[in-house]
């Protein structure tokens, strides 16, 4: 009578999945197999680390920085260039600004209404030049008579030409007929010739003048000339007055504009 043959019976399952056979060792033990654990799991799935090299340095960076460099030490060598063109200009020509001064000033009329006045002054001045090698052109001046920031007469001086080492005497007459005032300025000046019987002056002069230098011209720069500390007496008839000139102090300033002011 022939053998029966059954199958093998089938290999256990875990969750729908067959459990791995056991595996023989050398020495003929079976070794178990355990499933991986999380940090294998992770490390397979995680995609390989490669560094990302550093960002190379923009050459328009560098660029920048040598640009400014360059213009930096060219301004210095600008300036210490100017720098030592004007010593040199200084030791040569030992430049110094004009000086002026009045002279005399002799009060003529002086007539005070309740809203106007009219007044006229015969001034002289002296500039003078103490450049050996510098001289100066000047345009036609205005004069103005200033007495408590309100003008009180004005006139002129013509153009003229003022060479080395030169000093020149400048005559003209001031003048006002019949300037409207203000209330104000009116009872100031009445108070003061009441109290004091004189009062304040003061002289300014603007122009403009160029330097000579030899063959050389500059171009013109604005100029003022303030004289301050004068003090008038009114004349009381025909007889001029003469004005208290010896403490007068004249400054001479330079007036650059710039757009629209004035330094």
């Amino acid at each position: 009578m022939a053998d029966r043959v059954y199958p093998a019976a089938k290999p256990a399952t875990t969750n729908g999945t067959a459990a791995a056979p056991a595996t023989t060792g050398g020495d003929g033990g079976a070794n178990p197999a355990f499933p991986a654990n999380k940090a294998q799991l992770y490390n397979a799935a995680r995609p390989t680390y490669r560094p990302v090299p550093p960002p190379r340095r923009k050459h328009r960076r560098s660029c920048c920085c040598c640009c400014c460099l360059f213009i930096t030490f060219l301004i210095v060598i600008l300036i210490l260039l100017a720098a030592i063109a004007g010593a040199i200009f200084w030791v040569l020509y030992r430049p110094q600004r004009p000086s002026f001064s009045v002279s005399t000033l002799q009060v003529s009329q002086f007539n005070l209404t309740s809203t106007k006045l009219a007044s006229k002054f015969n001034l002289s001045i002296v500039a003078r030049n103490p450049n050996k090698k510098i001289s100066f052109l000047y345009d036609p001046i205005n004069i103005s008579f200033n007495s408590d920031d309100s003008e009180i007469g004005s006139g002129s001086l013509p153009a003229f030409t003022h060479d080395t080492k030169n000093t020149t005497t400048l005559k003209t007459v001031v003048s006002s007929s019949g300037t409207t005032l203000d209330d104000s300025v009116i009872s100031t000046l009445r108070s003061k010739l009441n109290k004091k019987k004189n009062i304040p002056l003061e002289i300014k002069l603007d122009t403009k003048v160029k330097v000579k230098i030899g063959s050389l011209k500059t171009t013109k720069v604005g100029i003022r000339v303030n004289c301050d500390g004068i003090k008038i007496t009114v004349p009381s008839g025909k007889t001029p007055t003469k004005a208290t000139t010896s403490d007068v102090k004249c400054k001479v300033d330079l007036r650059i504009k710039i757009w629209k002011w004035t330094l």
